[in-house]
């Protein structure tokens, strides 16, 4: 049986309004947004294990904010052994927020499965307490009720150990360095926290060397440090408490063109590590906020604003040649561009029909209500198979853009996402390159300059203040910003946006990748994406920092990858998977084909380890392929996929069992809440309690002897269950079993479980202990099967959308919309242990062989959990 360690508030207190309720263990949450909050103080947990927030809400009757996804907000802040609160760039289970250091929202009352006839319902939310966290404080707070709510019996409940998996950086007596080219006699300011296992005596030391233009070291002492023979000039960073944040201000001496910073340890004994990453600035007069103020800026004044800054005059020279990489990964991911360019009147985005673009776009267009379609849109990458065909007009839809876009009032507030403006600044490089041959008049030339500075100081923000840090966003900004800084040579901040840029994309691929090749994000696409991006940065910078590191983490994954297509060309679509995309030719395009069939050769094998993937692929009857995978790896994001332990089948060409779908780049409001619900997922969860944050990992495989049986360990269902996931597929894949084992406390328990079918096949209930699939003329059986417990019962959902938060039987066939489809729900149900599941498979010959495997000493022993 399972343990969990349950903690209660230690202290509470109030502000904006909220007030104690009846009870000690109620508190009253005003509508009063960002401000009526009760904070709930948790004391001596366990570091680097998953814990689960639970209460109960109650909600008024005449809220009318019940199908808000942001109703509250949940906001956590860490804290050391002495209460000094810990800064983390990620939490898994949790996100960064700018009014709590770490948040979750809570969705309004119509997504909660409240008692019948009530108006209260169970909040859980589970996350992981990074080390060197002792004491946690939970704040609930009001964001979008309209009506007063109650946070009843809220309690912590500790359960299993995991690895946060964040990058611990300990600081030794040799230097962490950090190389960055400076802005010419402009001031560079680095944030940051340090934790020391002691206060008071520990703490750590910057030490600082600045170098002049050709690189040669410039003597201390240096402004505002201090100078010892054995460290050089160096800023103490005290440890008076464990946490310290500090700031570090560098006034470079005259000369100075780069700085090395170095973050080390005064004694060789001192315990302290940088908490994050850190942030890197400029001073406050070079920043958007000062720059812009209030004022509603346009590109033009922008630049000119920046010249007063700077003390300078003159459009920057822009510079021909600069790679796109950003441009060559979309078509690495769509194709070659046709031969003929495109009117640029008639445009199809977003996977939406063609849509003439106005002769006077306001820029705040929506014809189709997508999500996919404005990001396309707005980042006006569409625009450069015009500029190379017609420039000018490709410069006069770019400069309208720009004239409806002054800084701080966008006509669509979209266009200010990470990925438009990443797209954006691209395009813009390309429409600059023309004028450094004095092809076109000089007002534009200065108006394109302008937009381009200003989306370099934007990228740079994003950058440098870690705003979007362990996604492929934090890329795609970095890629941006490099191509900017590079088309803009002779302009000042360009050297320190380089290599800004180059520090980013060392830490994206550190953060994102492991060194032996495997990723962290559990989204195939974007894993792609990202060993994409990679080889065409590593064939960009060749020698240059960092690429050698880069190469060595992605080439691995390349291949890896290779091996999951399924028979169709596509990628397992686990996670967030957008629509359309042709993985297998996207592979071919960047690998070639004598790689790719390298790569091929052992793809039968199962992926193992880090990678939480198994993919299988045989000859079925006829020759017909058949795939197989199944996702077991970290399920990390408070807004991801539910999807862990979830799986995909296709037989006889023909794809049986498959995912919901979706992407969260195109989804929004109920049907995002869906998609990423478990409900859109092959899994099963125990007594209506929905998987949350936790890992999945795999604990065992056996071969059978034709067959191979894989058990899977998790800890997405909270403290109170010990789970394991059980699949047996025969070696042709003609049949597969999937069995989940629930233990809890001697109670009674409930498992429901979900088999997702694709609307081309017909599904249909024989009588309650069988089902039959059909498309054309193959056929399907699903068999349920109980090892431990009692059968529940099926059914057959299509198209339920009775309340926002129990959509059921949908399939996302395109961006924005959902498809009613089969799916299929399996219960059963027991006292304290139950394990059941189903049999799939091709024919009866097929289903007995199956039982067969099924009967073998090591599956009973895996099902009963030994």
């Amino acid at each position: 049986m399972p343990g969990a360690t349950r903690f209660l508030p230690v202290s509470v207190s109030y502000a904006g309004g909220a007030a104690a309720g009846a009870r000690a263990d109620e508190h009253g949450i005003a509508p009063n947004n960002r401000f009526a909050r009760v904070v709930l103080s948790f004391a001596g947990l366990e570091p680097e294990t998953w814990v689960e927030l639970a209460f109960q809400l109650a909600w008024e009757a005449e809220e009318g904010a019940t199908t808000a996804l942001d109703f509250a907000l949940v906001g956590v802040d860490f804290q050391a052994e002495d209460k000094s609160s810990l800064d983390f760039e990620q939490v898994p289970g949790l996100i960064r927020t700018l009014l709590d250091p770490q948040s979750a929202w809570i969705p309004g009352p119509a997504y909660l499965a409240a008692g019948e006839g009530t108006r209260t319902a169970t909040v859980r939310l589970a996350f992981l307490v990074p080390d060197p966290t002792r004491h946690v404080a939970v704040s609930v707070r009001s964001w979008r009720n309209t009506a007063a709510f109650t946070v009843v019996r809220p309690e912590l409940r500790q359960g299993s150990s995991a690895r946060s998996g964040r990058r611990r950086r300990r600081l030794g007596p040799q230097p962490d360095w950090l190389d960055l080219v400076l802005v010419p006699e402009r001031p560079l300011v680095l944030r940051g926290q340090i934790h020391a296992a002691r206060s008071g005596r520990e703490g750590a030391l910057v030490r600082i060397v600045y170098r002049d233009g050709a690189g040669v070291e410039i003597p201390p002492p240096y402004p505002d440090t201090v100078s010892t023979p054995d460290f050089g000039a160096a800023i103490n960073l005290p440890a008076h408490r464990q946490a310290r944040r500090f700031t570090v201000d560098l006034t470079p001496p005259p000369g100075a063109a780069a700085v090395a910073v170095g973050f080390a340890t005064w004694e060789t004994t001192a315990a302290v590590e940088l908490t994050g990453p850190l942030d890197i600035g400029l001073d406050d007069d070079l920043r958007l906020e000062t720059i812009c103020g209030d004022d509603e800026v346009d590109a033009g004044t922008f630049l000119d604003r920046v010249d007063a800054a700077l003390g300078q005059r003159g459009s920057p020279a822009p510079a021909e040649g600069v790679p796109l990489l950003l441009d060559r990964l979309r078509r690495l991911q769509h194709g070659p561009r046709p031969e003929k360019a495109p009117e640029a009147r008639a445009l199809r985005l977003g996977g939406a029909p063609a849509w003439e673009l106005p002769e006077e776009p306001t820029w705040s267009e929506d014809p189709f209500e997508s999500l996919a379609w404005r990001l396309d849109y707005q980042s006006l990458g569409w625009l450069l198979p015009l500029v190379e065909t017609d420039a000018t007009r490709a410069t006069e839809i770019a400069l309208s853009w720009s004239r409806a876009n002054p800084w701080g009032r966008p006509a669509d507030a979209l266009s200010l996402h990470p990925v438009a403006l990443a797209a954006r600044a691209e395009v813009l490089v390309a429409l600059l390159a023309p004028f450094s041959i004095g092809s076109m008049r000089v007002e534009p030339l200065r108006t394109l300059a302008g937009e381009a500075v200003r989306h370099g100081f934007a990228l740079a923000e994003i950058i440098g203040q870690n705003a979007v840090a362990r996604t492929i966003h934090h890329v795609h900004a970095a890629v941006a910003l490099r191509a900017l800084a590079k088309a803009l040579p002779r302009f000042p901040l360009s050297g320190f946006w380089t290599s800004l840029a180059a520090h980013a994309l060392e830490e994206g691929f550190e953060a994102l990748t492991l060194p032996d090749g495997t990723f962290t994000d559990p989204s195939l696409h974007q894993r792609l994406e990202l060993a994409s991006l990679g080889r065409l940065l590593v064939e960009t910078l060749g020698e240059e920092a960092p690429a050698p590191a880069i190469a060595r983490r992605v080439e691995a994954g390349l291949r890896m990858l290779v091996g999951l297509l399924d028979p169709g060309g596509r990628l397992p679509p686990f996670g967030d998977a957008p629509h359309g995309v042709d993985h297998g030719a996207w592979l071919g395009r960047l690998l070639g084909p004598g790689e790719r069939a390298v790569a091929e050769r052992g793809s039968l094998v199962p992926s193992r380890g880090g990678t939480g993937i198994i993919a299988v692929r045989a000859e079925g009857p006829g020759g017909s392929r058949a795939h197989f995978a199944c996702l077991f790896g970290d399920q990390r994001h408070v807004h991801g996929h539910a999807d862990c332990t979830s799986f995909v089948y296709a037989a006889e060409g023909v794809r049986w069992i498959v995912e919901a779908g979706g992407s969260g780049q195109v989804e929004t409001g109920r049907v995002r809440h869906y998609l990423t619900s478990a409900r859109a997922h092959n899994v099963a969860w125990p007594d209506g309690r929905e998987p949350g944050a936790g890992t999945g990992w795999l604990a065992e495989m056996q071969r059978l002897g034709g067959a191979t049986a894989y058990a899977i360990g998790t800890s997405v269902h909270g403290p109170d269950y010990r789970h394991r996931r059980v699949l047996v597929t025969l070696d042709d894949l003609t049949a597969l079993a999937v069995f989940d084992r629930f233990e809890t406390e001697d109670r009674p328990i409930s498992v429901e479980g979900l088999l997702h079918f694709p609307p081309d096949v017909l599904v249909a209930l024989a009588g309650p202990r069988l089902v039959l699939a059909s498309r054309e003329i193959s056929r399907l059986r699903v068999v349920p099967r109980i090892v431990t417990g009692h059968r529940g019962g099926l059914a057959l959902v299509s198209g339920r959308n009775d309340r926002p938060g129990g959509l059921q039987g949908y399939i996302s066939r395109q961006a924005g919309g959902l498809h009613p489809s089969s799916t299929l729900r399996y219960v059963f149900h027991g006292q304290g242990a139950v394990c059941g599941g189903v049999g799939i498979a091709l024919d009866e010959g097929r289903e007995k062989a199956l039982a067969a495997h099924l009967a073998h000493e090591a599956v009973v022993r895996l099902l009963g959990g030994v």
